[in-house]
């Protein structure tokens, strides 16, 4: 059972993964990734997306460029970091809000750096798939699928070569599996033993490819005996079984066992990215609402008299509160020097 203590932190974290993404919608501008001149125009075609100007944080949107959200997913993300030392180190993907937050990375760096400020996580430069914040073990998002997972290989091999016992923790989704990259990562990180997780974020789709038409198995999990470590599937709008598995996977990697491939099985609530579109399955997501992470956590713990209503409504505002902060902070901070960007170093 998770400590109270322990609970209540998650349980805070949860919501201010969740609160922080809900604030993005109230500042994204489409306008700049696919060049809609009429804020009024809803037809977003392919073509329109191919004709993409890229970032333009300075135009009438507070946040432009690509965003992708995680709103329900957050479970995993707190289910897995709560378990890391401030010393550990996490590589993420292109969804990466909720990573860096569960590992401690704070919410006024992380939304000015969202709106292009030089208070941002990566000074304004990187946007929402670039933010880096090394002080908080956090190596940064990545937009290449896969990506991130050998770079977590670095850190794992780093440890075990200097004979420490920091854990190195990779996040990838579903599509990012069936990379070559990734099966190449688990091979030499089971050979090695070096210390990593492998945590699949299974949310059934990758960007808008349905999971079962790029895949031939049920679950990814049972990939990992080919490599010769352990594979688990768990319930990834459960917290609890969230948290009890990566505690598993992170003390064997501590002490020596090697890697562990987590595979989580959960699913957002917005579509791939931009977050006005919505999900392209809107009755299949209504099902999953009903098993919302958040929710499920809240009744738990009313369940064991660890929180009640009043405590709940408390939390909620304080983590509100918290995101207010957050967003008059990145307002207020100024946008970087644009002549910076033609430097080769900032």
């Amino acid at each position: 059972m998770i400590p109270d203590d322990i609970a209540l932190r998650m349980l805070r974290q949860m919501m201010r993964i969740r609160f922080f993404e809900e604030r993005l919608k109230d500042f994204y501008d489409y306008r700049g990734y696919c060049s809609i001149a009429d804020p009024e125009e809803e037809a977003r075609t392919s073509d329109q997306l191919m004709s993409c100007v890229g970032y333009d944080f300075a135009s009438s949107g507070m946040i432009g460029g690509a965003v992708h959200l995680s709103i329900g997913q957050e479970a995993v993300s707190v289910g897995v970091c709560t378990h890391l030392r401030h010393d550990d180190l996490i590589v993420s993907s292109h969804r990466s809000h909720g990573h860096a937050i569960a590992k401690g990375c704070g919410l006024k760096p992380a939304l000015a750096e969202l709106m292009g400020r030089t208070t941002g996580l990566s000074r304004g430069f990187g946007g929402s798939m670039h933010l880096f914040d090394v002080e908080h073990g956090f190596l940064g998002g990545n937009g290449i699928v896969g990506g991130q997972v050998p770079i977590a290989l670095g850190p794992a091999f780093a440890a075990k070569y200097r004979g420490g016992d920091q854990v190195s923790v990779a996040f990838f989704g579903d599509g990012a599996a069936n990379q070559g990259t990734v099966h190449e990562s688990m091979n030499l990180a089971a050979l090695w033993k070096l210390p990593v997780l492998f945590v699949c974020e299974n949310n059934l789709y990758a960007n808008t490819t349905p999971y079962g038409l790029s895949a031939a198995t049920n679950d990814l999990a049972p990939r990992a005996a080919g490599y010769g470590m352990p594979g688990v599937v768990v319930d990834g709008q459960d917290v609890t079984a969230v948290y009890e598995a990566a505690g598993e996977a992170v003390h064997r990697a501590r002490t020596g066992g090697g890697p562990t491939f987590i595979e989580a099985k959960t699913y957002r609530y917005e579509g791939h990215c931009g977050v006005s579109a919505g999900h392209q399955n809107p009755a299949e997501c209504e099902e999953w609402k009903k098993r919302d992470p958040i929710v499920l956590f809240e009744a738990l713990l009313r369940e064991r008299d660890v929180i009640d209503d009043e405590g709940i409504a408390g939390m909620t505002q304080s983590v509100l509160a918290e995101v207010d902060e957050a967003e008059a902070f990145a307002i207020e901070s100024p946008l970087p020097d644009p002549s910076l960007l033609d430097a080769f170093e900032v």
